[in-house]
């Protein structure tokens, strides 16, 4: 590929479309959907095994919404489209440039979106970017006239001829959409989702498996969209007025490393008496350089953070102990996603349950399991490739190449498969140990809640009360429910004991009216869930239809396939929709 930087032709006059790869994404098909691979963080990595009790949600893709955002060509966003609605918009619509975002084991899709391209706009630049791009050999395996690797936003700004330095603009969203958990769907009122937060790509530790950090220039190096904690304010705070917010969901790969950035944003908080919650991911070692004083102060209420794995010897661990990190974030009602590693170089079918057990140990309210996986660009993909272990596409599609299925080379002592069990084995230890990650949820909301109502900054108090109002109602349904439906589980059900008259103390005789109440419902609403599931019922995202100002200004009239019609908000539907 040329990499001189190119500049269209048209330049802001070209009109753009982005999108995402077409689903259906939790199934199997010819282009490389896979069932175990669905279009959900949660379902996907996290909550795999919990069933009915698993957290269900979508996320949009924000890397697509930023450049959308900051582009002053006619920009059309499509997200989530089925392959029908992506055929019928370039075969209905002119554009001169196509972008598409995409992760390697979508390459099978990609392949085809740029077939079809080629096919009914042949003059169209077909651009791809996201983590795919990582491939050295992409270039060769489909038909792209551009392969973008990195940031976006400053590429794109440079190909229309626009300023690639400008202030970034940052897009209004929420992090999640069309939750789902115990069989129930939870409304979308405005302020009760967090608004997803851009503050920097990449992240400078830099470990030897981290994609992020591969893609934004490895280790040492990040990119940062906002400097200063005054710019992250000011973003902030419009975030809070377009969407009624008071939490923010950072996606930054390690966001209190920025100390500096961070301790400045303290400040203003303090200054300006902003109740706020944040939810960031760090490393184990950034954290114990904050004092809690300071988590609490900033908001932070929920934090993901790499345990890795028994005995793993990464910078970003130091000499943590993350066992005691966790309790001490979790007692001060800061909920903790932990991540942890199987099959690294030292596990073994011999060690892999002491390795689990460890994991479990920690407590965290989620868990995230992955398969040790060298991923195209990565210092661990270069190392494996050297030695000749990586397998080629005949031996494993990179469709497979997800972290939740098999390796894709071949490990030191797991062989066989066996680790398809193993990851299976670690969610279900999780499960089985430590209960439904609802209910853990629950638990530390509640350490915080009994710990910070009374604080003397109203600010503080003002957070956790806010918190509390659920815990009193809905949520202690969710725990009857819960408890009910582990009753002959011995160790859970006295702890759903434990943690029911907890409730009770605090929320008084309105709590103990609405639990039953509720509880009841939501048994009967678990138990169609469940039914669900063993009929095979899987979750699919609903495709969003987005157009900025310059493509909203050019006055087409939206037609995307007879098939369909858009909502006010951006969704697709089908036209016999209720």
């Amino acid at each position: 590929m040329n990499k001189v930087e190119p500049v269209h032709k048209l330049k802001s006059k070209a009109n753009v479309l982005l999108t995402s790869v077409f689903g259906p994404y939790a199934q199997n098909d010819e282009y490389g959907s896979r069932d175990i691979n669905p279009m959900e963080l949660y379902q996907n990595q996290v909550t795999r095994t919990q069933g009915a009790f698993s957290l269900r949600m979508f996320h949009r893709s924000f890397g697509l919404m930023l450049i959308q955002s900051n582009l002053d060509a006619p920009t059309t966003l499509l997200d989530f489209p089925s392959l029908q609605i992506f055929t019928d918009e370039i075969k209905c619509k002119s554009y001169d440039i196509v972008g598409i975002s995409a992760i390697a084991p979508n390459i099978g899709k990609v392949k085809e979106m740029c077939r079809l391209i080629r096919q009914y706009q042949p003059h169209a630049a077909i651009v791809v970017g996201g983590h795919i791009a990582n491939m050295d050999n992409l270039g060769n395996l489909i038909d792209a006239d551009h392969i973008v690797c990195g940031e976006g936003v400053k590429w794109f700004r440079s190909y229309l001829g626009q300023d690639a330095g400008a202030p970034i603009k940052h897009p209004e969203v929420y992090s999640g959409f069309n939750t789902r958990i115990l069989g129930l769907g939870l409304k979308e009122k405005p302020g009760e989702t967090a608004a997803i937060l851009l503050p920097s790509v990449g992240c400078p530790i830099g470990c030897n498996f981290c994609s992020t950090s591969a893609l934004f220039g490895g280790k040492g190096k990040s990119i940062h969209f906002y400097e200063t904690g005054d710019e992250l304010f000011e973003v902030m705070c419009q975030l809070e007025k377009n969407l009624k917010v008071k939490s923010f969901f950072a996606l930054d790969e390690n966001f209190l490393f920025y100390r500096k950035r961070a301790l400045r944003l303290l400040e203003l908080m303090e200054e300006h008496s902003k109740s706020w919650a944040i939810y960031v991911f760090s490393s184990a070692k950034v954290l114990r350089s904050y004092s809690m004083e300071q988590l609490v102060g900033l908001g932070v209420s929920w934090v993901w953070m790499g345990i890795e794995g028994k005995d793993s010897q990464y910078a970003k661990l130091g000499d943590i102990d993350t066992r005691g990190l966790v309790r001490d974030l979790q007692d001060n009602g800061i909920r903790v996603l932990g991540s942890s590693i199987i099959g690294m170089e030292g596990h073994t079918p011999g060690n892999i349950s002491q390795v689990i057990d460890d994991a479990v140990s920690h407590g965290t309210v989620f868990h995230q399991f992955m398969l040790y996986t060298p991923n195209h660009g990565t210092p661990l993909y270069k190392e494996l490739r050297e030695k000749g272990v990586i397998f080629s596409e005949a031996e494993f599609p990179l469709a497979d190449s997800h972290g939740q299925y098999k390796f894709n080379y071949r490990h030191s002592h797991i062989r066989d498969g066996q680790e398809e069990q193993f990851l299976l084995d670690a969610f279900n230890r999780d499960f089985e140990v430590n209960g439904p990650s609802l209910t853990r949820m629950f638990k530390t909301t509640l350490n915080g809640v009994k710990k910070y109502k009374n604080h003397p900054s109203r600010r503080i108090s003002d957070r956790y009360k806010r918190e509390a109002v659920k815990l009193g109602s809905s949520y202690a349904g969710a725990t009857w429910a819960i408890r009910r439906y582990f009753k002959n589980d011995l160790k859970l059900r006295a702890e759903l004991d434990s943690l029911m008259k907890e409730i009770y103390r605090e929320f008084g005789w309105r709590s103990r009216i609405l639990a039953p109440a509720m509880g009841l419902y939501i048994s009967h609403m678990i138990r169609k869930e469940e039914e669900r599931l063993e009929n095979g019922w899987t979750y699919e995202p609903p495709t969003f239809y987005e157009k900025n100002p310059a493509a909203q200004m050019l006055g087409e009239r939206v037609q995307v396939g007879e098939a369909y019609t858009r909502t006010t908000s951006g969704r697709l539907i089908p036209a016999t929709a209720d």
